[in-house]
């Protein structure tokens, strides 16, 4: 994917009440598993005694996500984890991990029932939500001589790309990251502003 994407850019909750058990949706950003898992973690010992503390991330772009799961922490199969994701996915909520804390008022709602309320918690958690544009980028090196480096560097400035590092031995590399979108013509310009001396060094696909 080479297109921008929205995350979520900062934590936000929303409370729902429904037959006067509480659905508490706090969304948190996470572009790790482990981040996500440790908010999860964070959330029980900070709201302890709750009955259920579903969930669901998406990691990375909603479209197209490294990673996504989700859990129906006790309640019936398909009540609360997949409803949760499903509407991670309608809203694009890239590196996203929302939990649903479910505080049980004493009336079961049945399986549809619990499907709208967890539903309907984080929907209102993202309706609320800020976002952010991510742009993917490539890693890539490049290797030139001394006699070139202003001049890449320049080029380099006026397509907004900001050297990340610099190693000065027989060569200059430079270490940058690129807009997926942008990497095919940098590579030519570059080549054609040192007459195809840069040594351009891409991931392995």
């Amino acid at each position: 994917m080479s297109r921008p994407y929205q995350v979520l850019a900062e934590p936000c909750e929303f409370m729902l009440e429904e037959k006067r058990s509480t659905f508490t949706a706090v969304l948190s950003p996470a572009a790790e598993r482990e981040t996500a898992l440790a908010q999860l973690d964070a959330l029980r010992h900070e709201r302890p005694g709750a009955s259920h503390y579903c969930w669901a991330y998406i990691l990375g772009a909603a479209l197209q996500p490294k990673s996504m799961a989700f859990s129906d922490d006790g309640e019936p199969s398909g009540t609360a984890g997949k409803p949760i994701l499903n509407v991670l996915e309608h809203r694009d909520a890239g590196d996203c991990m929302a939990v649903v804390v479910r505080t049980f008022g004493g009336t079961k709602l049945g399986a549809g029932g619990l499907v709208r309320a967890y539903g309907a918690a984080i929907s209102g958690a993202l309706d609320i939500a800020r976002w952010r544009l991510v742009t993917p980028s490539v890693a890539i090196t490049i290797a030139i001589s001394f006699a070139h480096e202003e001049r890449v560097r320049h080029c380099l400035a006026l397509h907004n790309i900001q050297v990340n590092a610099a190693e000065y031995l027989a060569d200059v590399t430079l270490a940058v990251d690129v807009p997926e979108s942008a990497v095919t013509d940098l590579v030519a310009e570059l080549g054609e502003l040192t007459s195809g001396a840069a040594r351009v060094n891409l991931p392995a696909a």
